[in-house]
């Protein structure tokens, strides 16, 4: 594929992933209350669910979306009452700073569910991806290759973003020493992840 439209695609991917939604106050959101060492399965889920949009906005296959529209609309609001169970955990934690580092049993197939249910559940990203990748790439030559080189640029896009929000929250959490540091910042966390269920389900 030709590399200036790959570079446009990625410029545009990087504006718009970067600029913080719905997921990216989730990721946030968990990495503030339990630590990093569990996000990864939120982190692929959500790089999946993207794959999922970029595919179908290339193949052209929107009418899949609008036939199963109300399979999308349940994984919305499935995702939608994760987010707020989150968030009256997160709201409820307990404030021992070495409480909730560790996942506990059965918290990564929660938080790739969790992560999927936000991503496929959030009608920007369909947008974005049936406005912009028809206007930068000429879908009518598009190969298997061609799709595969789109799909490795927005999983390095993707995860420069989200890896950079990881590291910063991350880093945010350490400078949480006393446990009225660490009872704010957990309620703070709650009220990320209670916005973000509030914007998805506004959309």
């Amino acid at each position: 594929m030709d590399i200036a439209a790959l570079l446009l695609f990625a410029g545009a991917l990087l504006i718009a992933a970067g600029s913080p939604g719905p997921s990216i106050a989730a990721l946030v959101a968990r990495v503030l209350a339990r630590g990093h060492r569990d996000v990864l399965p939120f982190l692929v889920a959500m790089w999946l669910g993207e794959a999922v949009w970029l595919t179908l906005a290339v193949w052209g296959l929107a009418s899949i979306a609008q036939t199963f529209q109300l399979v999308f609309v349940a994984i919305k609001w499935a995702g939608i009452a994760y987010l707020l169970y989150l968030a009256w955990k997160m709201w409820h934690a307990p404030v021992d700073t070495k409480a909730g580092e560790l996942p506990g049993k059965g918290s990564s197939i929660r938080m790739f569910g969790a992560g999927l249910s936000v991503t496929l559940g959030n009608p920007k990203i369909m947008v974005f991806y049936m406005a912009i990748v028809p206007s930068i790439i000429d879908l009518r030559s598009l190969t298997i290759v061609g799709w595969s080189e789109l799909v490795g640029v927005m999983l390095l896009v993707l995860a420069a973003i989200d890896i950079g929000w990881v590291l910063l929250a991350a880093r945010m959490r350490r400078l949480l020493k006393s446990p009225r540091a660490l009872r704010a910042a957990n309620r703070c966390s709650a009220g990320m992840m209670a916005g973000a269920a509030t914007v998805m389900a506004a959309r």
